[in-house]
């Protein structure tokens, strides 16, 4: 009796055992995902993720690029995948790359019930990406290190004389210098832009490693002037007041401000593309671009409605945005890398 007991005993709990393995083994196989690729700083984008996961219960598996590969090196790892895709939502800090993709054919279109909001420019008429979070090119300037040397107002001006040895920016092969570049071969044409790389080695203007990085030697004292984007430019002026973000003007052709949204693309025969939807749609809500704007990484809204609401640490300039077609620019891109590449690396 003792030992039929106690074999009962025992067969109950293999079954509550394997009832509990198999319980374990259906929800993990009944767990919704979806694949990220981010090119955004994980600093500024993981915090986004994570709400997203705490609001659907979706899991995110993120890959996020490096400060020296910027965009291109996700860029490259995608069209690497073209034949067995792994990522469902490109999450691009630019655009460029983004029209590159989609010329390629990597690209699903998907129209997000919200991107109505965004204006026509920032997004893809057939619904192949949509814009949002922007972020201007500008020059972060030390006055203690400038002296009396007058700030520029030019990206030209990089070369004046009056700079020599004293400003930076960062190689233009990937990220939002990159696009910079192939921006300004649209509209100086290719002969133009070489001989102002050209001006700049002569002036001793070197190159860096990422925005970033210009941005933390110019508020160390090394430069007195870096290109760089708003955001990496406004987490240095956060820890020094005296440092100042200074809009280009748009007084020459290729000038102005150049506003550069981030973007998302659905991606071809994605292995999870409802999933992948639902994280665009969330992506583009007035939530994540308000938070975006607010947070250490200053994002220029593009939702009107979210650009009434926050006020940005930095006066965004009325001035006329930089004349840019971004499509041009994307035609351009592979050129404009090889040919800065010949100059740069001479």
């Amino acid at each position: 009796m003792k030992v039929s007991m106690k074999r009962g005993c025992r067969l109950s709990r293999l079954f509550l055992i394997s009832v509990f393995i198999l319980f374990l083994g259906h929800s993990a196989w009944s767990e919704e995902t979806v694949v990220l690729y981010t090119a955004l700083d994980r600093e500024f984008s993981e915090p986004i993720v994570l709400e997203f996961q705490r609001q659907t219960g979706i899991r995110v598996r993120c890959v996020y690029d490096t400060e020296v590969d910027k965009t291109v090196g996700l860029v490259n790892k995608l069209i690497m995948e073209k034949s067995n895709p792994r990522c469902d939502v490109f999450w691009n800090n630019e655009i460029v790359n983004t029209l590159r993709l989609k010329k390629l054919g990597l690209l699903a279109a998907c129209v997000p019930k919200n991107a109505k909001v965004i204006p026509s420019q920032f997004r893809d008429p057939q619904g192949y990406w949509t814009g949002f979070a922007a972020r201007a090119r500008v020059f972060l300037i030390n006055p203690d290190k400038l002296g009396k040397t007058p700030i520029p107002r030019a990206v030209s001006e990089l070369a004046d004389p009056a700079l020599r040895k004293n400003a930076t920016l960062a190689l233009p092969f990937a990220g939002t210098t990159a696009t910079h570049f192939a921006c300004l071969f649209v509209h100086w044409g290719q002969a133009r832009t070489l001989d102002f790389v050209r001006k700049l080695h002569a002036n001793q203007i070197p190159f860096q490693t990422g925005n970033k990085h210009v941005a933390k030697l110019v508020a160390a004292g090394y430069f007195a002037v870096g290109l760089t984007d708003t955001d990496d430019a406004i987490i240095e002026v956060r820890k020094n007041p005296r440092l100042k973000i200074v809009f280009p003007h748009a007084a020459e052709e290729g000038s102005g401000v150049l506003f550069i949204p981030n973007t998302l693309a659905l991606l071809k025969n994605a292995p999870h593309p409802e999933a992948g939807k639902r994280l665009i749609e969330f992506l583009l809500s007035a939530f994540v671009e308000r938070r975006l704007a607010e947070g250490p990484s200053a994002q220029i809204p593009l939702n009107p409605e979210v650009s009434r609401q926050v006020r940005l640490p930095f006066p965004v300039p009325a001035r006329p945005m930089m004349k840019v077609s971004f499509a041009q620019a994307a035609e351009v891109f592979d050129m404009t890398i090889r040919e800065l590449k010949k100059v740069i690396r001479q």
